[in-house]
């Protein structure tokens, strides 16, 4: 007698996490909103699919950094998922308008137990964050201040993934980028103004990155490579506050790692 697959063949992971339906509901957010803020009840799963977003997290003391960034695709919320149901790690908050499905935690924990091919592509979701976060903390312990920006725009350029890229990256602002890189507004700032001179990227509203910077993150190429003590910069020379806006004064920030 045939083997008989209790698992529904006809069930498709990308229509289920397109589409409400039980346990779960489609929501816009708009810019600077947040999809959960940390300590919330960890209830549900959020499914990103269009717009970014980034995660922050607030020390006892006050201080928020930015960890990483969200893009359409991925997953954010999963502590819920744990065994004992507990508070919000972080706090989500849309960059520019999303569109997210949020699906309840039973009904995650449900369609991951009966559905083999969404549990597939949840877990190599969460593998593929566990390795970004690896790379995350190489990139932390053992790179320059200026590698470490060339490689965050490059991520958020989302160079590397398949299909179409994006080279523009979402409105975001020097202070953020400073917290995720573990360094002052006045070193990002120097650094983006000599990825600007050398070509890397450009300003036009928006900053587009250029795949040429690869070349700072992948063969560390960088004329007269002197950059971890930059000079003052002149408010001349600095970028124009869209979309990069935030106080001129440094502030050293949360030295953490950006992970997704």
């Amino acid at each position: 007698m045939p083997m008989i697959d209790k698992n529904n063949s006809t069930f498709d992971p990308a229509d289920f996490l397109a589409h409400a339906g039980l346990g779960r509901r489609i929501i816009d957010v708009n810019p600077d909103q947040t999809f959960f803020a940390q300590g919330d009840p960890a209830d549900s799963v959020f499914y990103l699919q269009s717009g970014r977003a980034r995660l922050t997290v607030v020390s006892h003391n006050g201080k928020e950094a930015t960890i990483t960034l969200l893009s359409a695709g991925d997953f954010v919320g999963e502590e819920s998922l744990a065994a004992v149901p507990g508070l919000r790690l972080a706090t989500a908050t849309a960059i520019n308008p999303c569109m997210a499905l949020r699906i309840g935690r039973d009904e995650m924990i449900r369609v991951m137990h009966q559905e083999h091919t969404f549990s597939d592509r949840f877990l190599k979701f969460l593998l593929a964050r566990s390795m970004r976060t690896q790379a995350d903390l190489v990139d932390q312990l053992f790179n320059s201040s200026e590698k470490r920006l060339a490689r965050i725009l490059l991520l958020m350029a989302e160079f590397g993934k398949p299909g179409e890229r994006e080279t523009f990256i979402p409105p975001i602002t020097q202070e953020t980028l400073a917290e995720m890189i573990g360094t002052t507004r006045s070193r990002v700032s120097f650094f983006m103004n000599r990825f600007r001179k050398l070509g890397f990227i450009d300003y036009n509203g928006r900053i587009q990155v250029h795949k040429s910077l690869l070349n700072v993150v992948l063969l560390d190429q960088l004329p007269e490579h002197n950059s971890e003590k930059p000079p003052i910069v002149s408010s001349a020379e600095v970028p124009p506050d869209r979309p990069m806006r935030g106080s001129p004064r440094p502030r050293e920030r949360a030295n953490l790692i950006s992970a997704r």
